[in-house]
């Protein structure tokens, strides 16, 4: 690997960033608690960055960058961390995105998640679902819970990424992780594949397309414990997401697959803390028969007003979490209504104190 791009991957694990940017025109920026920094002054060209580069990619993948503008892979460093690769072509010129990938996998408690979660691993079949934005740690939440049943239970686990992130070693568990790409050409055909493989969990990703969805759907319905990610904001927006993907006429069926086969959504996103770090804001739908009930009539809108009457199975509005957190001093007033998905409903449950 090049020097100074690993001189630069090693300033961002020592500062804790989350991502690095190499970008023509502008030094190398770090992303720190959610905010860009300059690494140094040092303005990159296109050759810089295309120099630092091509000492991660191999041959066929040069030859695919250059075809496609685009190349996602895996980077390892030993001692330093792993790390995601995005190449793409800005204005013609070579940039690049890292995203760093922590060689040890958080356990669920470590990263501060609700009992809740370690009750959805044990879940024999069915669709739990981590949604939110690109940087909102839905990777390390699924990662943390797949550990968990690493270290508790004797499963066959497939994970299916582009590409694949967290290593997870074989514990009582045993995982085949499949690289987009490089060990299958796509989602569905490595989900189809999987259900040959006698899986008893799945991770998918990224649940990006309908061809995708309808398999995870039948790989939750016929005894499988699926996991999958998408970029939605909140539980209802995500099932909504998932139906409207499908024509009108096959959405009556969808919605029925659904409320009988979801078990959770749990959408989160990293809010910054008043002194430093982030922490995770989840909401946490459970798909109790009130729940399926609603998915199956298509109201969904009415879903919201269940997760606030279920705080008692476990279930959780966004709103809340980060009321708590406010009243807690944990994050500013202004920062929580800058990510909340409800920001009206926030100003009215701070308002009353609630």
């Amino acid at each position: 690997m090049n020097d100074t791009l690993k001189g630069l991957l090693q300033i961002m694990a020592d500062q804790g960033a989350s991502d690095l940017h190499l970008v023509a025109g502008s030094p190398a920026q770090i992303r720190v608690d959610g905010r860009l920094r300059p690494v140094n002054q040092t303005v990159l060209s296109g050759e810089d960055i295309d120099l630092m580069c091509r000492s991660t990619v191999e041959g066929k993948e040069i030859a695919r960058f250059q075809e496609s503008g685009e190349l996602d892979k895996a980077l390892f460093l030993p001692g330093i961390a792993r790390f995601r690769l995005n190449l793409y072509k800005a204005l013609g010129e070579t940039a690049a995105a890292f995203r760093i990938i922590p060689e040890k996998i958080p356990a669920l408690d470590e990263i501060g998640c609700p009992p809740m979660y370690k009750q959805l691993v044990k879940r024999e079949k069915g669709l739990v679902l981590v949604t939110g934005p690109t940087g909102s740690g839905k990777s390390t939440t699924l990662a943390s819970m797949l550990n968990e049943i690493n270290l508790t239970e004797h499963k066959h686990i497939i994970t299916i990424e582009d590409p694949v992130e967290f290593i997870h070693r074989h514990d009582k568990s045993l995982f085949s992780h499949r690289n987009i790409g490089r060990d299958t050409q796509s989602f569905p055909q490595a989900l189809k594949y999987a259900l040959r493989e006698d899986p008893d969990v799945i991770l998918i990703g990224e649940m990006r397309d309908r061809a995708t969805i309808e398999a995870a759907l039948t790989a939750a319905e016929t005894g499988h414990l699926v996991f999958g990610t998408l970029h939605t904001n909140s539980a209802s927006q995500t099932i909504n997401r998932i139906i409207d993907v499908f024509p009108g006429d096959e959405q009556s069926q969808i919605r029925a697959q659904l409320s009988v086969s979801l078990v959770a959504v749990i959408a989160q996103v990293l809010v910054p803390r008043i002194g430093g770090g982030r922490v995770a804001v989840p909401e946490i739908l459970l798909n109790t028969s009130a729940v399926g009930n609603l998915i199956r009539e298509s109201k969904v809108h009415q879903i919201y007003s269940q997760m606030d009457l279920g705080r008692n199975l476990g279930m959780q509005t966004q709103v809340r979490m980060m009321a708590q957190l406010v009243q807690d001093g944990v994050v500013e007033r202004t920062t929580a209504f800058q990510f909340s998905n409800n920001p009206e409903e926030l100003m009215r449950v701070l308002g009353t104190g609630s």
